[in-house]
């Protein structure tokens, strides 16, 4: 594949995202002309490229959709439901063709052509043709009227003013003929001759020419297509061709509608049609006469616009559109020069070198410190500032804004609620969130499934909705905010909310848990998370089989993050995903326990707090009218020897709930390489991965999620809450 291909193929798919979010937003907004206008120039950019590549089975299919959209902002047809679904499976064929060509395919294969074809014969119902493709003549002369800001006139019609020079007939033309010419052109309404040159019949020669014409001209053509009729005489007359009012509105939204390219004022006014090339030709030279530009500055000419009005052959409202079309792509132009494509593997290489920049740092700081040479130490603390510094920068290079991710689902939940039967809207908070580019692209399928299952499961139907007082359409939202160093996604439906009872009996039935045992409400809403655990009465194409609950838990949980539900029955449901910002790098701090070192994520750290030996018995404390559990590192990792005289308690926090960390020595903030561990440990409960420290020892870095859901289980809040034995701490 060539670089011109890879570029199309790029922008390409992001010219049919946007044009996939226009025709979603058309059919809640169907009166938003310029969303439709925004399709249409997605499809016109799309079709166009695709031209200049040669791709012409892109081109062709483009072709279709593009007379479709352009009836639809003509207002010949009417944005229906039906209408904004063709369409949207054209984005799919789209996509689909746009595989074809990245893959290095000659030309779609007979499935894919296949289906192109039925949406083609859809189409046509559309475009009100009869026949298949347009072939030849015809579809350049549409593409020129198109383009050249032409169209059907119907109530008014073009005036024609021209003023034949003397010596027209000398030259052997007949103005006439120019009149029968023009006429082939449309219909002539109205001819009026002006006889205003005529000198006294003493002086008239009958070599000579005196007379003109004003007509009106009602036809398809373009202005262009007119003043070409003039061609021959065009230096031996004078012309003025003004277009009908209606004309005024058609070229005001050509000029908007015009590709972001960098023309000045007279290209935007000849691209448009509104002005022909002669008539440009005749205003640059008004602007600067023979002699005249090299003797004054620029400031002495007159504006081209302000000639080309006070000339009569265009109106001041076109000139003003045109300028401020310049104006934006002036701007957009500075805007895209700021900016430059960099490929995922070498921002990958970027951040591994910073990773091992940030241990090198580590490193020096340690043997500076170890050589007790203050200047030595000062410098390499400056050092450690500037790693930091260039670590977070180069971390940001990786932060995308999860609003792309989210704007997916708006098809989602179009296509699935259809295909339910259910009325479903989607809304959007915290698209501006921010997160690691990794974490983005691994967590669209666990969204995907949640949101599905809270359409399939969760929203009611329409009729059983009001039944029970609520509004006939359901909502699922995506919501993504940070929250202690972490970003949390929620998908929240208002639907009838999980049914506890349905849920355990379904897992007594399976024998997940055992007849007659008592579960808390939350114990019992865990379940959904077992293998093979589902109770839907039928299985449907978007669920019922039991598979995927488990597996968005694990594709979650190896993101470092975690997913927890909470549901009232008959008012809907939330699944909470908590994630970490980077898997790269990040703070950490350093404990001791006997000979090994470990790393806490230094988001999570609250409090560091003394622990007292009269509370070794116990797994849980007072501090400050809070329980708060805990684990014992030695005891957890069977660490050997007795702990030191003092020992400390880290306490951490995580998802809203608390628990300390037993530890030998505090050892202090520490930049972060994330190892990640060998597949042979990937079972280990409580370790997250490995760092490497600026001594080149291997220090774990801790799970705390783990740490958390193992010691502050809710059973253990209510068993010891009022416990009198407790001892109170204090920080």
């Amino acid at each position: 594949m060539d670089e011109l291909t890879g570029v199309f193929i790029q922008e390409g798919r992001e010219q049919l995202q946007a044009m996939e979010d226009g025709l979603l937003t058309l059919e809640q907004v169907p009166d938003d002309h310029d969303n439709i206008n925004g399709i249409f120039r997605a499809a016109h950019t799309i079709k166009g490229a695709s031209g200049v590549i040669e791709c012409r089975y892109i081109e062709s299919f483009m072709h279709k959709v593009e007379n479709v959209l352009d009836r639809l902002r003509n207002h010949e047809i009417a944005v229906t439901g039906e209408l904004a679904g063709l369409l949207l499976r054209c984005c799919d064929q789209l996509g689909r063709l746009m595989d074809v060509l990245e893959s290095g395919g000659s030309g779609p294969d007979a499935e894919t052509e296949a289906a192109g074809a039925v949406l083609q014969e859809e189409l046509v119902a559309y475009t009100g043709a009869t026949a298949g493709p347009e072939k030849g003549a015809v579809v350049e002369a549409e593409q020129e009227v198109e383009i050249s800001g032409g169209g059907v006139v119907i109530t008014d019609s073009w005036h024609i003013s021209v003023r034949f020079g003397r010596d027209v007939l000398r030259g052997g033309m007949d103005p006439l003929s120019f009149l029968r010419y023009l006429a082939s052109l449309g219909e002539i309404i109205a001819l009026e001759t002006v006889p205003d040159a005529l000198p006294a019949a003493a002086e008239m020669d009958p070599e000579s020419c005196y007379l003109g014409f004003e007509i009106r001209l009602q036809t398809r053509a373009a202005k262009a297509d007119i003043e070409r009729v003039f061609d021959f005489c065009r230096d031996e007359c004078e012309l003025r061709i003004l277009p009908p009012n209606s004309k005024l509105g058609e070229y005001l939204k050509l000029i908007k509608e015009l590709p972001e390219d960098d023309l000045r004022l007279g290209e935007i006014l000849v691209r448009c049609g509104a002005l022909t090339q002669h008539e440009l030709d005749d205003g640059l030279a008004a602007q600067h006469p023979e002699g005249g530009a090299d003797t004054g500055g620029a400031a002495e000419h007159a504006p081209l616009g302000d000639i080309l009005v006070d000339h009569q052959v265009i109106q001041r409202a076109v000139v003003e559109a045109a300028a401020i079309k310049q104006t934006q792509v002036s701007d957009k132009k500075a805007v895209e020069a700021r900016l430059i494509r960099v490929q995922a593997d070498k921002l990958d290489q970027l951040i591994d070198l910073v990773g091992e920049l940030v241990i090198a740092g580590a490193s020096a700081n340690l043997l500076a410190t170890r050589s007790g040479r203050s200047d030595l130490v000062e410098s390499t603390s400056l050092l450690s500032r500037l790693v930091e510094n260039i670590r977070d920068a180069a971390l940001q290079l990786r932060m995308v804004q999860i609003g792309d991710t989210f704007n997916r689902f708006h098809r989602v939940v179009r296509d699935v609620s259809k295909e339910l039967g259910k009325e479903i809207d989607l809304v959007i908070s915290g698209a501006e969130t921010e997160l690691d580019k990794t974490v983005v692209e691994k967590i669209g399928d666990p969204l995907m499934h949640l949101v599905r299952n809270a359409m399939d499961h969760g929203i009611e139907p329409a009729n059983l909705r009001q039944a029970n007082g609520k509004p006939r359409r359901g909502t699922v939202e995506l919501n993504a905010f940070h929250d202690s160093g972490s970003i949390v996604i929620e998908v929240i439906d208002n639907g009838g909310g999980l049914p506890r009872d349905k849920i355990l009996n379904k897992a007594v039935e399976r024998g997940l848990v055992p007849a007659g045992q008592s579960l808390s409400d939350q114990d019992i809403l865990n379940l959904i998370w077992e293998p093979g655990f589902s109770t839907a009465e039928q299985v449907t194409n978007l669920s019922g089989r039991g598979v995927g609950m488990d597996v968005v838990r694990r594709n979650i949980q190896s993101l470092r993050g975690n997913c927890d539900v909470s549901s009232i029955e008959g008012e809907g449901t939330t699944f909470s995903i908590r994630l970490p910002l980077t898997l790269a790098i990040i703070d950490g701090f350093l404990v001791g326990v006997g000979k090994s070192t470990y790393v806490i994520p230094l988001d999570m750290v609250v409090e560091c707090i003394e622990f007292e030996k009269c509370a070794a018995e116990r797994d849980f404390l007072n501090l400050r009218g809070e329980v708060l559990p805990f684990v014992r590192l030695r005891e957890m990792f069977e660490i050997e020897g007795d702990p030191g005289s003092r020992e400390n308690i880290v306490v951490v926090q995580y998802g809203g709930q608390k628990a300390g960390i037993v530890v030998d020595q505090l050892q202090g903030e520490f930049q972060t390489v994330i190892k990640p561990l060998s597949n042979i440990f990937r079972h280990l409960r409580g370790i997250g991965g490995s760092t490497i420290l600026g001594s080149g020892e291997v220090a774990l870095i801790l799970d705390v999620q783990t740490l958390i859901h193992r010691n502050a289980s809710a059973e253990a809040r209510e068993l010891h809450l009022n416990r009198p034995d407790m001892i109170e701490f204090k920080a």
